[in-house]
C-alpha cells in the first residue's frame, strides 16, 4: 500500500512553516492518541503515521529532501537518512518530546541556548522591626543585623576553586533535566547530578563547598520614614540572600510592627488619649494640662457640667500621613474619676450635696422616669 503524502497526514499544505507543523502535529497527536481511541482499532496505526510524518517535517535537512524527492528521499539510501518510521515507539518519543519542550519548557524552567541554565536567584528574605508610638511620629534611621547568604569572596559567587567556570553536566548535557521514557510518554525529572543547574563544578570551592556563597550576618541602615504603622512593608532591593553560583540576589522585606503606648491609642492618624478629671472639676468646669505625641504639652478647657466619655478635639495633634499630607487629629476623652477611701466629714458633705442636688442630675431623672413608665406598663 502506498504511503501517503506526509502534509496530508498532518492536514498541511506543502511548504508549511516549522511552526504550523508542530501544531499540525498536536492536534493530531490529541485526536489520535490510542488512549483516547480505544474503540477505534486503525487508531494506533494512524497514530503512527503522524507521529512518522512529524518527525521528518520537523527535521530542516529531513524536510528539504522530501520536498524534494518524496518517500524516495528516504528509501534504498538516497539522502543516507534513515526510514523516518524505523524505530516506531523510540521515534515517537524524540517526536513528543521536542512537544513537550514547547508545551511546559518555560513553565518548568526552561532551557537557555546552548542548554545552559541561568544561575538561580536569590531568596527574598523578612524582617520584623520592632518601633516606638514616639519613633513612628518622627520617622529614624535604624540599624538592622540580618543572618543571610552573602556572595563567596574566595570564588567571587561562581562556586570553583580559584574562580574556573562550571563545566556542563555530563548527566543532562546541561539542560537540568532528564527524561525517561515510559510507553507513549517521556517523563521528565530534575537531574540528580546537578540539581537541575544543568552545571557542575570539578573542584569546589573550600570556603563555601560550592554553593557560590556563605552564610553571614550583615548590617544595614534602615531609613524609617514617619507615619508607619503596624502592617507597613519596607522593601530593600537586592538585599536578600545571595543567588546560587553569582545569580542575582533576592530583596528583603522588613515589616514593621509599632509598640503599645501607655498613653496613647492609635487608629490611622488619629490618636485617642484618656485623660481622668475629678468629679469636682467635671462638675465645675476648668482647665486641664495634656500631653502631645511631640513631647509637648497642651492646655484643654473642660466645659461646665462635662460628662464621662466626653471627647474634644485638638486638630492636628495626631501621627503624620505615610505619603504625606498632613497629620491627623487627637482625641481627649473625659473619664470622669469617683472618689475612693472617704472620711467620715467626706460622706456626711457628699450625702448632704445628694439631697441638694436632686434636680441637677437631669441624665438620672430621665433614666428613672422611663423606668417608671416601663414598670407601669406591664402592670397594666
Amino acid at each position: 500500500m502506498a504511503k501517503r503524502d506526509y502534509y496530508e497526514v498532518l492536514g498541511l499544505s506543502k511548504g508549511a512553516s516549522a511552526e504550523e507543523i508542530k501544531k499540525a502535529y498536536r492536534k493530531k497527536a490529541k485526536e489520535l492518541h490510542p488512549d483516547r481511541n480505544k474503540d477505534n482499532p486503525q487508531a494506533e496505526d494512524q497514530f503512527k503515521e503522524a507521529n512518522e510524518a512529524y518527525d521528518c517535517l520537523k527535521d530542516a535537512e529531513k524536510k528539504a529532501a522530501y520536498d524534494r524527492f518524496g518517500h524516495a528521499a528516504f528509501e534504498g539510501g538516497m539522502g543516507g537518512g534513515r526510514r523516518p518510521g524505523a524505530g516506531g515507539q523510540g521515534d515517537f518519543a524524540s517526536a513528543f518530546s521536542d512537544v513537550f519542550d514547547d508545551l511546559f519548557g518555560d513553565f518548568m524552567g526552561g532551557r537557555q541556548p546552548g542548554g545552559r541554565q541561568r544561575a538561580t536567584r536569590g531568596s527574598d528574605l523578612r524582617y520584623n522591626l520592632r518601633v516606638t508610638l514616639e519613633e513612628s511620629y518622627q520617622g529614624l534611621q535604624k540599624t538592622i543585623k540580618v543572618p543571610t547568604a552573602v556572595q563567596c569572596n574566595v570564588c567571587h559567587g561562581t562556586g570553583a576553586e580559584g574562580g574556573a567556570e562550571p563545566v556542563t553536566c555530563p548527566t543532562c548535557s546541561g539542560m537540568g533535566k532528564v527524561r525517561a521514557q515510559q510507553g507513549f510518554f517521556t517523563v521528565e525529572r530534575t537531574c540528580p547530578t546537578c540539581s537541575g543547574l544543568g552545571q557542575i563544578i570539578k573542584n569546589p570551592c573550600s570556603a563555601c563547598g560550592g554553593q557560590g556563597r556563605v552564610e553571614r550576618e550583615r548590617q544595614l541602615s534602615v531609613n524609617i520614614p514617619a507615619g508607619v504603622e503596624t502592617g507597613t512593608r519596607i522593601r530593600l532591593g537586592g538585599e536578600g540572600e545571595a543567588g546560587m553560583r553569582g545569580g542575582p540576589s533576592g530583596d528583603l522585606y522588613i515589616f514593621i510592627e509599632v509598640a503599645k503606648h501607655d498613653i496613647f491609642e492609635r487608629e490611622g492618624t488619629n490618636l485617642f488619649c484618656r485623660v481622668p478629671v475629678s468629679m469636682t472639676s467635671a462638675a465645675l468646669g476648668g482647665d486641664i494640662e495634656v500631653p502631645t505625641i511631640d513631647g509637648g504639652r497642651s492646655r484643654v478647657k473642660i466645659p461646665e457640667g462635662s460628662q464621662a466619655g466626653r471627647q474634644m478635639r485638638l486638630r492636628g495633634k495626631g501621627m503624620p500621613a505615610l505619603r504625606g499630607g498632613g497629620h491627623g487629629d487627637m482625641f481627649i476623652e473625659l473619664a470622669v474619676e469617683t472618689p475612693v477611701n472617704l472620711t467620715h466629714r467626706q460622706k456626711e458633705l457628699l450625702r448632704e450635696f445628694e439631697e441638694l442636688s436632686a434636680e441637677n442630675n437631669p441624665e438620672s431623672e430621665g433614666f428613672f422616669k422611663s423606668v417608671k413608665n416601663f414598670w407601669d406598663s406591664m402592670k397594666g
